[in-house]
């Protein structure tokens, strides 16, 4: 036995103890806090084309756009359950500019199983990545998605499959992925900022998210 180690124990006073649990309970609350719910009115921008109602982020009776997360997001994970319509098409943006969404940052493909092929399919890093395999579960059932973005890195799942696993520093050219194929980008994907908003998108057919938690990482 360490004999100094229970020496040193058994002189601990009940007040040393209950200081120590008190700091361990604190530590555990604040590790706890990291975890960010994005379906609040403190965290994401509300407007007429959407309803937060019981947790669940749908479609209003105006529907219409992106909304975006209030503040900007650089390393992180981020979760989430979707739930898509017949022939629905949607997406998670993330380090996005929500005045330059199309040029100015990136996608995760949401989008009904079966309604497009190659880098626009369910997972996939739109128009730069197609996913390693096609996870989506069929309209009206929920989809569980979790995207880790640490400096280049970007690792995704989706229904606890591996979709994309990339290191965004490959994409050196503007228009043109390192597979050779073409792509929407004016400007090399290694180049984009690499701090930015989430964002949710309504692209003409209903969509439901919940569920949605952002850990922020060092």
């Amino acid at each position: 036995t360490n004999e100094p180690l229970l020496i040193y124990m058994k002189n601990l006073s009940v007040k040393n103890l209950f200081i120590i649990a008190a700091c361990l309970t604190f530590s555990s609350i604040c590790m706890a806090k990291k975890d960010i719910n994005l379906l609040t009115p403190e965290e994401i921008n509300l407007n007429k084309h959407w309803v937060l109602e019981k947790g669940v982020l749908s479609i209003s009776e105006t529907p219409g756009g992106i909304i975006w997360s209030k503040r900007k997001f650089s390393d992180f994970t981020i979760s989430l359950e979707y739930k898509t319509s017949t022939k629905a098409n949607s997406g998670l943006f993330f380090r996005t500019d929500p005045k330059n969404a199309v040029q100015g940052g990136f996608e995760i493909q949401i989008a009904s199983p079966g309604l497009y092929k190659g880098k626009h399919i369910v997972g996939s890093l739109y128009d730069a990545k197609e996913p390693m395999v096609a996870a989506g579960k069929p309209d009206g059932e929920w989809n569980v998605m979790e995207l880790t973005c640490k400096g280049p890195i970007m690792k995704a799942k989706v229904n606890g499959k591996q979709v994309i696993d990339v290191n965004i520093d490959d994409w050196k050219e503007p228009n043109k992925n390192p597979d050779g194929s073409k792509n929407k980008f004016k400007t090399a994907l290694k180049d984009l900022p690499r701090r930015g908003h989430f964002g949710l998108q309504y692209h003409g057919q209903p969509v439901w998210f919940r569920n949605i938690k952002v850990t922020p990482l060092k």
